[in-house]
């Protein structure tokens, strides 16, 4: 009897047997494979090009990502394999997690510039940030699945499920990474159901709350640093005044994109790979080194094929019954397409500049981690699709 009931419990977590193999959106697994192999094929190039150029400065360790990505790679069977009623009764548990692993950093991280963002493991720096954005995604969806945001005390948890991570990360400190989980808190909140009204007025909050930060002392000087040079240099002129002081990513980013032309260099001929000057260029600043190498037509189609990949997840979530499982493929449709929205427009100079990754592209385990884990679960929860009886599948009056 003591068997049976383990088993039965193992199955009420992990089973193949709730997934309708026939249903599963196979098109958006092919689409991220086809993203992940083409970073590792941009990533591999940007090695070649450094032992040529006998290892120049900011070196890339390919070997370790493709051993990251071994790594990581199963937890997309994982995530799918997880049973929904299971996920949706242990979402506040992941949250808790990811919470919990958000107070160890400042006490078990690894301090580097100046911030504790990391925590190291055997194969990789864990960044809990960014398992925190999957953790706030569920407890949305948990908190939304139940609650129709019509009545001001209705906002009231979820502000407070979204505020704690954003706060703690924001304190380690990594304001932009922190900044990633509004668009995420806020397209959860229309889709289920929030009026625009009130998602305008919590943005006009928000600009208050970090000019009220500013004033006193809350931000970091080189956090308002990086404001100050974004909004001085918008111009040439400006930016080359700046190349060599605060300006130095920018300027290096917006170059090498340029360098790029209509057609680009080259696989492994861009000029940041040879000379080594534009930094993170495995990470933060890979859509730049792209766009180099394979010029504007292929940062066109490289955007192109994000955009598919998150029109595709909406279209998986709008095809759901349950609202649970509807929020969270909305949400990690939101996710990929936050990330690539900033990432892009950092590197372009449509943003300030802040370290952020390009999922399935760029380089860092952590990211990894998490784009595999969103990804199966987006993809096993979305095999449950069934005609919605719902005008719109995101709002229900």
């Amino acid at each position: 009897m003591s068997a049976y009931h383990d088993r039965s419990r193992r199955e009420s977590w992990f089973s193949t047997a709730h997934i309708r193999w026939f249903a599963v959106d196979w098109h958006i697994l092919i689409l991220a494979l086809i993203l992940l192999a083409t970073g590792m094929l941009f990533l591999s190039a940007m090695d070649n090009a450094e032992e040529a150029h006998l290892r120049v400065a900011g070196g890339v360790n390919y070997h370790g990502h493709q051993e990251r990505v071994l790594l990581t790679l199963p937890l997309i069977l994982v995530g799918m394999l997880l049973r929904p009623g299971w996920v949706r009764r242990h979402a506040g548990l992941a949250y808790a997690g990811s919470i919990a692993l958000l107070f160890a950093v400042m006490f078990l991280g690894n301090e580097r510039n100046n911030a504790r963002r990391w925590i190291q493991l055997p194969r990789f720096d864990l960044q809990p940030s960014e398992l925190a954005k999957l953790g706030l995604i569920l407890m949305l969806a948990r908190l939304l699945a139940t609650n129709r945001l019509e009545r001001p005390r209705d906002w009231l948890a979820p502000m407070l499920v979204a505020g704690l991570p954003m706060l703690l990360v924001a304190g380690q400190p990594d304001l932009g990474t922190a900044m990633t989980m509004v668009p995420i808190t806020l397209g959860m909140l229309y889709l289920a159901g929030a009026r625009g009204t009130w998602i305008a007025a919590l943005l006009l909050g928000g600009v208050l709350f970090g000019a009220t930060a500013r004033q006193m002392g809350l931000v970091q000087d080189y956090q308002w640093k990086r404001v100050e040079t974004w909004a001085s240099s918008f111009e040439p002129a400006d930016l080359i005044s700046l190349k060599n002081g605060s300006g130095y990513h920018q300027y290096q980013a917006r170059l090498t994109i340029g360098n790029g032309d209509l057609f680009g260099r080259g696989l492994g001929e861009g000029v940041a790979n040879g000379a080594g000057h534009l930094p993170e260029r495995d990470s933060d600043s890979i859509f730049a080194v792209i766009a180099e190498e394979s010029g504007f037509w292929g940062a066109t189609l490289l955007l192109t094929l994000y955009s598919a990949l998150v029109l595709f997840l909406m279209a998986s979530a709008a095809g759901l019954r349950d609202r649970f499982s509807r929020l969270v493929v909305g949400g990690v449709a939101i996710y990929f397409g936050a990330h690539v929205f900033i990432h892009a427009a950092v590197n372009i100079g449509l943003l300030p500049m802040t370290g952020l990754t390009l999922p399935l592209i760029s380089a860092g385990g952590s990211s990894l981690l998490t784009t595999f884990l969103a990804l199966g679960l987006a993809l096993g929860l979305g095999s449950h699709h069934e005609r919605s009886l719902d005008q719109d599948a995101f709002r229900e009056y």
